[in-house]
């Protein structure tokens, strides 16, 4: 097969757990993208995070897909070329239904020129969000939720897995296709249970980008570790779950990594797929 793109996660992935590209990883990128390939990063992160946390291969000039899909920017000139906000009469209901469950959330949303990505309510941040929004990060803002919102990308909340467990399934049953709900498993000690669009989602987002530039699905390659990954695993003309992947994203899969991300995985994957 002539393999035309290759999308990789970040976290679990292309990242080690230092949080850095290793110089196998990043040379294989150079290497591909010389050749005429497509590099495109899909991630569950904000796009200022993801072009941040992918500055030693802005040289390949990827294309981000934020927030699961949620917006897609290319990052050498930060064009936006999509996006897909939540509505905010659909935040209200899930914000409602969450303090029931005593859950709070933080928002993510699309004011990257104006300098935020994160928007909370909780003056005790820290505490309340079990450390999800750090100190040091500047790029989030308190404001009140029952002020009207615009630009909503998505709705997490980071709580302990049977709590967050209960609260999806029930919000499950009330969904009639007005949200997406995706529940990362593989990012730290705790879960993360996110709401967006309908189309915020790595693989319906990709897919629509792919066509644009004339790549189908059976030419993209695609690798990732979790959960938000799977619908981009199965439907792939090539995958590759990391090892250290969950069982859902190895099941989803049609390979597995030899090695995990903290040993190049994605450079030994995409060595062996381009011979």
């Amino acid at each position: 097969m002539n393999y035309k793109m290759v999308v990789l996660d970040l976290d679990g992935t292309l990242l080690d757990d230092k949080k850095q590209i290793s110089k196998k990883n990043t040379d294989m990128l150079n290497k591909l993208n010389k050749k005429g390939i497509e590099i495109v990063i899909a991630t569950g992160r904000n796009y200022y995070m993801a072009k941040t946390l992918t500055d030693s291969i802005k040289s390949v000039e990827p294309v981000i897909l934020a927030n699961n899909g949620a917006i897609i920017r290319r990052s050498h000139n930060d064009e936006l070329i999509e996006h897909n906000y939540l509505d905010f009469s659909e935040f209200e209901k899930i914000y409602k239904e969450g303090l029931k469950c005593n859950l709070n959330p933080v928002l993510h949303v699309d004011e990257y020129f104006n300098g935020y990505d994160l928007i909370y309510e909780r003056e005790d941040y820290e505490e309340a969000y079990l450390g999800y929004i750090k100190k040091d990060y500047k790029r989030a803002r308190m404001v009140k939720f029952t002020s009207d919102i615009n630009n909503i990308l998505s709705v997490c909340y980071f709580d302990e897995y049977n709590k967050l467990s209960m609260f999806e399934n029930e919000m499950e049953k009330k969904n009639d296709g007005r949200f997406n709900v995706i529940c990362n498993r593989n990012i730290s000690k705790r879960p993360l249970l996110e709401f967006l669009h309908p189309d915020g989602c790595k693989w319906k987002a990709l897919k629509k980008y792919a066509i644009s530039i004339n790549i189908l699905p059976e030419e993209i390659i695609a690798m990732g570790d979790d959960n938000n990954d799977v619908e981009l695993l199965e439907n792939s003309g090539m995958s590759v779950a990391m090892r250290n992947g969950t069982d859902e994203s190895i099941k989803a899969a049609k390979k597995i990594s030899k090695y995990d991300n903290n040993n190049s995985g994605v450079y030994y994957a995409l060595t062996q797929i381009f011979n």
